[in-house]
Order: structure tokens, then C-alpha cells, then sequence
């Protein structure tokens, strides 16, 4: 075993923070370096397995929000991201630029309306992250000289408030999607 890839962003609370301390305990203990991986990355390098060079990958952030970025391929680092991750409502999800986008990820199953972007030619609404692509993009990574040391590994995380009131979760109950 030569590194450990860690899943930083995005995902439940809980989840990332798991993510973080299992690969930093591992990689301590084994005295190996880690490469940080996000879920939209390993869902975005499955979307371009079969030719597509860019992709859109999205998932249901809940509470009427998705995560979302926009990669690209590339041969030196698997795949770069065209922007950072965000998360917000779906009307806000955009393409930076022209071009032919795959869109993957469970967050077009919650908002079918992102289908319909200009520039997406194709979606796969039912795929979730894949242990496979990260351990592809961290070897990729590390082979790169990527790796580095757990103890600096942090969880990114892409929005501040976690959870709503009980108002507010009635108020989103009634919103029709």
C-alpha cells in the first residue's frame, strides 16, 4: 500500500468527518500519505468512462439544495474541477461554458429540471459515488507527488447550516418541485 484517498466534501456531516479520521488513523498508523477525493470528482470520472470530456455531477444536498461541480478530463490528474463545488438550489446550477456535458449523480433524480441544462447530452440520475474512482483519481494523484501528510487533511465543507427548523422543513414540505 503506497497512500490512502479520503472522501473530504461533500456528503453528510457525519460521513465526512468518518471519511477524515479512518484515513488519517490508517495513514498515521502505516506511516503512508493521504490524497484528499471528493464524491462530485469520483462521480464526474465515472460519467466520462466511454469518451465525454466534461461532465456536471450532482447530488441531493437535501433541504432544497444540491451539490454540484463541473470537471474536466485530464491525462496528468484523472480529472480537474472547472470551478469549486457548491451547493444551492438547483436553479442556480449552470455550466461555465459551452461544450457536451454528462450529468451524473442522484441530484438529477430530486431535481429532473437540471435534465434539461443547455449543453447536458446526457444523464445518468441514479449513480451514487463509487469506491473504484477514488481509489483511481488518488493513485493517479499520488503517483503525481499529490500525497500528503494526514495529519493535515481536513473535511471541506460546502455550507455552514446542517439542518432546519421545524418551520422551515414545513415550509420546504409545501414547496412543489
Amino acid at each position: 500500500l503506497d497512500g490512502i484517498a479520503a472522501s473530504i466534501v461533500p456528503g453528510e456531516f457525519t460521513g465526512v468527518r468518518i471519511s477524515v479520521a479512518v484515513a488519517q488513523g490508517l495513514c498515521f498508523g502505516a506511516n503512508l500519505p493521504v490524497v484528499p477525493v471528493t464524491t462530485l470528482e469520483a462521480l464526474a470520472l465515472q460519467a466520462m468512462q466511454g469518451g465525454m470530456s466534461h461532465s456536471l455531477a450532482c447530488l441531493d444536498a437535501r433541504m432544497g439544495e444540491v451539490y454540484w461541480g463541473c470537471f474536466a478530463s485530464d491525462a496528468a490528474r484523472a480529472i480537474v474541477a472547472c470551478g469549486a463545488p457548491r451547493v444551492g438550489p438547483a436553479a442556480q446550477v449552470k455550466l461555465p461554458d459551452a461544450g457536451r456535458y454528462r450529468g451524473i449523480g442522484r441530484g438529477f433524480a430530486a431535481y429532473p429540471e437540471l435534465a434539461a441544462l443547455p449543453g447536458l447530452v446526457d444523464v445518468q440520475a441514479h449513480a451514487l459515488p463509487d469506491a473504484r474512482e477514488m481509489a483511481r483519481i488518488g493513485t493517479i494523484r499520488l503517483l503525481a507527488g499529490a500525497g500528503m501528510d494526514p495529519a493535515d487533511l481536513r473535511p471541506q465543507y460546502l455550507r455552514d447550516k446542517v439542518a432546519l427548523t421545524g418551520e422551515e422543513r414545513s415550509a420546504l414540505d409545501r414547496t412543489p418541485r
